[in-house]
């Protein structure tokens, strides 16, 4: 929409979705069978790339539920999670899925308290994962748990590895949400630069920069980003599909090929099943991201809603609406009058306004309904 000069903007970004699997680590949310296959649906539906139905190995109604996705025949790639565990491995390959996503952690913390092996170990157990899954014809991903705190020595030495094995993507995970955008551009640039496997970026919102950072990783040279739904995941949550895929496209102008008109409905549909409501000042979701109450704000929105508005709100199904309350102008209450009743006297409409702005102070902020009912009492009392 803005065409900011950031290089090539022509290229494919793949949005991988990972709703079902780490949305669905979201402290208090849990998804059943038949609601992992209408996200899944509703996924689909949207247009991404990839699904990431789920971690099929850790509980037999995953197992279940990434089955049972796979075999929807949905447009988009089905895929499951893994440990660089042929175990693991084999249970993906049961559920007949598209991809397999395996991964270790790399870092000093994950190597010394949770896996408790040395970084030879683990680069050895990662090749062996990656070529046990290209050796079933399956699409393999490749991540390195925790990279950004993996020395970058590190990274290379098992990015390179893997992508001789064949990987067919490359995953950075900022597992804990440590990075920032600068590091996180200079990361991927570096990486680009010393391997030729398309590069994804899975980043978590625990400093509130998750959608930020995956952004710079596609200025980087990423190809691929992992988000969830509203945020949802682990912790403060993963990148945000809806804010990060609108930013790609609207401002950078990057060829992401959804059906942006589903994202309101589909952010919706998810808040119900998961209940995990989004506040009014959700951007771009939430209920107040088109909603206008200053005076100076609706009179501009009126006459053209580019002054106020970064986009036309049809463009990702969301709608306009227009608040009344201490904040209203005379321009607004008018047009809002005039557009249902036609033609009303000046003196009305101030009485209206007057009463608008009274009302706002205690309510802070009226509906449309409101404003019917104040105009006919206003017309009641004349």
């Amino acid at each position: 929409m803005f065409n900011y000069e950031v290089g090539n903007v022509d290229r494919e970004i793949i949005v991988f979705d990972t709703t079902l699997r780490d949305g669905e680590q979201t402290p208090g949310v849990c998804f059943s069978v038949e609601d992992k296959i209408t996200i899944a649906r509703l996924l689909d539906d949207l247009g991404v790339n990839v699904i990431e139905a789920g971690f099929p190995a850790s509980w037999r109604d995953e197992e279940e539920a990434t089955r049972l996705i796979a075999g929807e025949g949905l447009r988009a790639e089905v895929c499951g999670l893994a440990r660089c565990d042929v175990r693991d491995i084999d249970v993906c390959l049961r559920c007949d899925v598209d991809r397999v996503h395996v991964f270790i952690g790399t870092s000093d913390i994950h190597l010394r308290y949770k896996l408790k092996i040395d970084e030879f170990k683990a680069l050895e157990n990662a090749v062996k994962a990656v070529e046990y899954v290209k050796a079933h014809g399956l699409k393999c991903e490749f991540s390195c748990e925790d990279a950004t705190r993996t020395s970058l020595n590190r990274l290379l030495k098992f990015y390179s590895s893997v992508s001789d094995a064949h990987v067919d993507v490359v995953n950075v995970p900022d597992t804990v949400g440590v990075f920032t955008p600068e590091l996180m551009f200079k990361l991927i640039s570096k990486l680009k630069e010393n391997i030729n496997t398309p590069i994804s970026v899975h980043c978590h919102n625990d400093f509130g920069l998750a959608t930020s950072n995956t952004i710079a990783g596609v200025l980087g040279g990423a190809s691929q980003i992992h988000v969830t739904v509203n945020g949802l995941g682990e912790r403060a949550g993963n990148a945000c599909l809806e804010q990060t895929v609108c930013t790609l496209k609207f401002i950078y102008g990057f060829n992401i090929n959804l059906r942006f008109e589903r994202i309101a409905e589909t952010s919706r549909i998810v808040q119900d099943i998961s209940g995990v409501k989004l506040p009014p000042n959700h951007p771009l979701t939430g209920r107040n991201a088109f909603a206008h109450e200053s005076g100076i704000h609706v009179h501009g929105v009126i006459e053209n809603p580019l002054c106020y508005e970064p986009l036309q709100p049809e463009a990702i199904g969301q709608r306009r609406r227009i608040f009344f309350g201490k904040h209203s102008g005379r321009h607004g209450v008018e047009h809002f009058i005039k557009t249902r009743y036609g033609n009303v006297s000046k003196p009305i409409i101030d009485e209206v306004l007057k009463t608008v702005k009274a009302l706002g102070v205690d309510r802070k902020a009226l509906l449309e309904e409101d404003l019917d009912k104040i105009f006919r009492e206003v017309l009641g009392n004349v």
